[in-house]
C-alpha cells in the first residue's frame, strides 16, 4: 500500500491486513490523542498453534506493525499489541457466530422491562440472536438483533485445575490426621 491510499482507507484496514496476513484475527482497536495506538489480536478459531495469545504472538504481531506503520507513515507514539483478555469483545457476526454456546455480558442501546444489562448463554436464533438467562426465578429468553446492542462481552472463566493438588479419589486411603500440625499441607 502507498501512503495515498493509507490515508484515504485509514490506519485501520493497514492494521487489519498485517494482522490477518500473520495469521492472527483482529478483535479491535484503539487510538488515544496522545498518540497511543493499541491493537488486540486473537488466535484464528482452530487455530493448531493453541487457543491462547502469548508474549511471542504480541512481539511478532508488534515487529510487523512498527514495520508497517513506519513505511506507509502512520503517525503515533507507542504500539501496544495484546489479547483481548478474558472478557473478549464481541464486535462483529462472526464473533457472535464463533462464542455461541458460551455466557456473555449483554448491555442494549435502549431499555428492555427497564434493563439494559443482561448475563446469559448465547445462542443463535433464526436471523437474530438469543440470551437465554435467569432472573432469579425461572429461565427466561431475550431474542435481540445486532443493531440493538451497546457492548457485549465474553464472561470470564477461571479454571485454576491445572493447579490443583491431586485430590484422593472416593475410597481412597484418607490423608494423615495431622494436618492441623504441619499447616493443612500433606507430606
Amino acid at each position: 500500500m502507498n501512503t495515498a491510499v493509507v490515508q484515504q482507507v485509514g490506519w485501520q484496514v493497514l492494521v487489519e491486513s498485517t494482522v490477518a496476513g500473520l495469521g492472527y484475527e483482529l478483535v479491535d482497536t484503539e487510538r488515544s490523542p496522545r498518540g497511543l495506538l493499541r491493537v488486540f489480536i486473537d488466535r484464528v478459531p482452530g487455530d493448531p498453534s493453541g487457543e491462547f495469545i502469548t508474549v511471542d504472538d504480541c512481539e511478532k504481531v508488534t515487529r510487523q506493525l512498527q514495520y508497517a506503520l513506519e513505511v506507509e507513515g502512520v503517525p503515533y507514539e507507542r504500539l501496544e499489541v495484546s489479547s483481548p483478555g478474558l472478557d473478549r469483545p464481541l464486535r462483529k457476526l462472526a464473533d457472535y457466530q464463533r462464542f455461541a454456546g458460551h455466557e456473555v455480558d449483554i448491555t442494549l442501546k435502549l431499555a428492555f422491562q427497564n434493563r439494559k444489562k443482561y448475563r446469559g448463554v448465547l445462542e443463535a436464533e433464526g436471523d437474530g440472536w438469543r440470551l437465554v438467562f435467569n432472573d432469579g426465578k425461572e429461565d427466561q429468553a431475550l431474542n435481540f438483533s445486532l443493531d440493538e446492542v451497546r457492548e457485549a462481552r465474553l464472561v470470564p472463566v477461571v479454571d485454576f485445575k491445572g493447579r490443583r493438588r491431586n485430590q484422593p479419589a472416593a475410597g481412597d486411603a484418607a490423608p494423615e490426621t495431622n494436618a492441623q500440625e504441619d499447616g493443612g499441607q500433606e507430606s
